[in-house]
């Protein structure tokens, strides 16, 4: 099979010659530590499944000019290129969570002048002057194209990036108007840009981004989700629907258990990454949710940290389910710098023999 035909398979509950194989990658700390293990970053030691992925399409544009307001011999603190003001640590940035200072929208007024300047669906400055080309070329490609709105493209995550989370939380009880403003916003940027891209190719998944839990449970109750979130989900997905567009991911960390049943019933059919240290797991979801849901990764990183025993009983935790089909199997993020070499090979090995 190639890798197009492979991941539809596997998504379809039918049969494939194995599943696709694919990992998130590993902290900046860890791949210099390999490095001294005997990794060459120019001779990958396993051949990934390609998926064209494309995020960034969604992102403020233009962008924000990074701009330094101050420097410590530690810290710098500067406006991103989504126009929020936060504090870094200098060493490994990446790895470090900032310290967020300001948001770039405080009143209505803000976001409509954020949104009127920066959010407006043109394929020529978001993908490039060829972006008809560039799309026409994949009506007869071989592998998998993926649409997933990373940051930019859900009804929490996007919001939290323009307000802060404690803001953001607060309008649900003290401005829902305000709030629903922006949410029809978000649903017909998305719209009008998934339109353009479907009049020169089909797509196989939409994704939205959220990122709306953490590790005791998700930083929106069921309720407000169902209430403010579920009705602009199945605006989008039923419109893409139409269109052709059959499987819709949502990226969320964290223990998104309650959240999971809203989701379903918005049309949302593949959901990752199942982050197994806040209490997911994908055995107990397909268990409870049945064939309904799609599941991508889900596998404990942390079992890279302690070795081969480990490994192996995680890997024999999710076997049945890869044979099952609607599954692909894989780490529930990156690696972290306390996995060796020889772990993260052996790890990469193990999941091998179960796809």
């Amino acid at each position: 099979m190639n890798e197009r035909e492979r991941f539809l398979a596997c998504l379809n509950y039918q049969n494939f010659d194995r599943a696709p194989l694919r990992h998130f990658g590993a902290w900046p700390e860890t791949v210099e530590r390999w490095k001294k293990e005997g990794y060459d970053p120019e001779k990958p030691p396993f051949t990934l499944d390609r998926w064209d992925w494309y995020g960034n399409w969604f992102f403020p544009q233009p962008p924000f000019t990074r701009t330094v307001v101050e420097q410590t011999e530690k810290t710098i603190l500067y406006v991103n290129h989504e126009g929020i003001l936060l504090r870094e640590r200098k060493d490994q940035p990446r790895s470090s969570m900032p310290q967020f200072v300001r948001f770039p929208v405080e009143t209505r007024q803000d976001f409509r002048r954020f949104w009127k300047e920066r959010m407006q669906p043109d394929l020529t400055s978001r993908i490039g002057p060829d972006w008809k080309e560039k799309l026409s070329a994949y009506r007869h490609r071989t592998v998998p194209l993926l649409i997933v709105a990373d940051r930019w493209g859900g009804f929490f995550g996007p919001l939290r990036n323009l307000l802060g989370l404690e803001k953001l939380c607060l309008l649900f009880y003290d401005d829902p108007a305000f709030l629903e403003e922006m949410m029809e916003a978000e649903v017909q940027f998305i719209v009008e840009i998934t339109d353009q891209v479907l009049a020169y190719t089909d797509i196989d998944v939409f994704g939205f981004w959220e990122d709306m839990a953490y590790r005791s449970g998700p930083l929106l109750g069921p309720a407000l989700t169902r209430k403010y979130l579920l009705p602009r989900y199945r605006q989008v997905v039923e419109h893409l629907r139409r269109k052709g567009v059959k499987f819709f991911c949502l990226d969320s960390d964290g223990d998104i258990s309650s959240l999971i049943p809203v989701w379903l019933d918005a049309g949302i059919n593949i959901l990752y990454p199942f982050e197994v240290q806040a209490g997911m797991d994908v055995v107990s979801v397909r268990k409870k949710y049945g064939k309904n849901l799609r599941m991508w990764f889900g596998l404990d990183k942390r079992a890279a940290i302690h070795g081969k025993k480990a490994i192996e009983a995680e890997m024999a935790r999710v076997a049945p389910l890869v044979r099952e089909g609607g599954y692909i199997p894989g780490p529930d993020h990156s690696f972290p710098p306390d996995v060796s070499y020889a772990n993260f090979c052996f790890f990469m090995e193990a999941l091998e023999k179960i796809l």
